[in-house]
């Protein structure tokens, strides 16, 4: 059984340990042939992804080119992904001419798209997740692609249903949604055409310590401030285990395109994960509202028959957590909206 430290002390040892390959990874990596690409590199997920599959190689022995494509827009952030043993490269993936500029390679990751403010640059939010996705799959029709996507596709369903699952049909709610949802169209759409072998993941929801559901209730209880109960209930996984499949994912893309739910096995309740941070703090939780009785939930049943099921424990993380924030931890300052049940985000 994998031994976890009782508590995160740093970024340092964070990344260490979400970027961590498991041994399925590392086996995959020495079958799986050519080099790969990462879209998006930039966003939240990007580094430690990369990193994970850079370490995977290098434990398998095996070299490969390693790509990161992004703006690079925040200070310091590309010389900390090249530090990673990352090759980096700088552009607008909504300019189609730098597009046409990347090199082909046999292995691609999709990461590129907006989700926070979408609501304010709705144009934007559509060219990003939308129009963008049809030149990248034009652009590497010869290749490999996992695309993220999102749980959001899915309309609410009751909480005793277990969660959506691959076979229900998308009901998106929202220009975010039905935007990740066009996304999606632009890659199977390639898939069918060009025979491109696609894995859509639909991820619901990947956590750590800098950012999550987790820390946006962490974060209320903490300050003292009511947790909104509209939404009571949520999936997540940590995110070391959503990079572990992801990676993976590699080996089950098809044409037509396979889509994978990926997400944690419990369905959490706000109220009682409020609860457990509060006793962590020691302080008193407040709510408002009431919860529904539905919710956006997703059922990784099929991903966890692939795979196997998540290492680390929603337990484990809550109180990682909770230990990083009464130590003034770093936050990125990005809060999920989890509770939005309009999709509007």
């Amino acid at each position: 059984m994998t031994e976890y430290p009782d508590k995160i002390s740093s970024e340092e040892q964070l990344e260490e340990l979400i970027s961590r390959p498991t041994g399925e990874a590392v086996a995959m990596f020495s079958r799986i042939d050519g080099d790969m690409i990462f879209l998006g590199i930039g966003g939240k997920i990007g580094l430690s992804l990369a990193a994970m599959a850079k370490r995977a190689c290098d434990k398998a022995g095996i070299k490969k080119r390693i790509i990161g494509v992004s703006l690079f827009r925040s200070p310091g952030q590309r010389e900390k992904i090249e530090l990673a043993g990352i090759e980096t490269i700088s552009g607008d993936l909504l300019d189609t001419e730098f597009i046409k500029s990347l090199p082909i390679v046999k292995n691609v990751f999709f990461m590129a798209g907006m989700k926070f403010g979408s609501e304010e640059n709705l144009f934007l939010t559509w060219a990003m997740n939308s129009y963008l996705p049809a030149l990248v799959v034009e652009h590497f029709k010869g290749s490999r692609i996992v695309a993220f996507s999102t749980g959001c596709v899915y309309p609410l369903v009751p909480v005793e249903s277990g969660g959506s699952l691959e076979t229900d049909k998308p009901v998106p709610a929202g220009e975010y949604a039905q935007s990740c949802l066009g996304r999606e169209r632009m890659f199977e759409y390639g898939s069918i055409k060009n025979k491109t072998k696609v894995s859509l993941i639909r991820l619901n929801y990947a956590v750590e310590l800098r950012y999550g559901v987790l820390v946006d209730i962490a974060l209320k209880v903490k300050n003292r401030q009511p947790v909104d109960l509209a939404m009571g209930y949520f999936n997540v996984i940590w995110q070391g285990d959503a990079n572990d499949v992801v990676l993976r994912s590699l080996e089950h893309c098809a044409s037509p395109a396979n889509v994978l739910n990926i997400t944690g096995p419990e369905i959490l309740s706000v109220r009682k994960v409020a609860g457990e941070f509060a006793k962590l703090f020691k302080v008193d939780v407040k709510f408002t509202g009431n919860e529904a009785s539905t919710a956006l939930l997703s059922n990784s049943g099929r991903a966890y028959d692939l795979f196997g099921r998540p290492k680390v424990p929603i337990a484990q993380v809550i109180k990682w957590i909770a230990g990083w924030i009464m130590e003034d931890g770093k936050l990125l300052g990005k809060p999920t909206h989890f509770e939005v049940r309009n999709g509007k985000y």
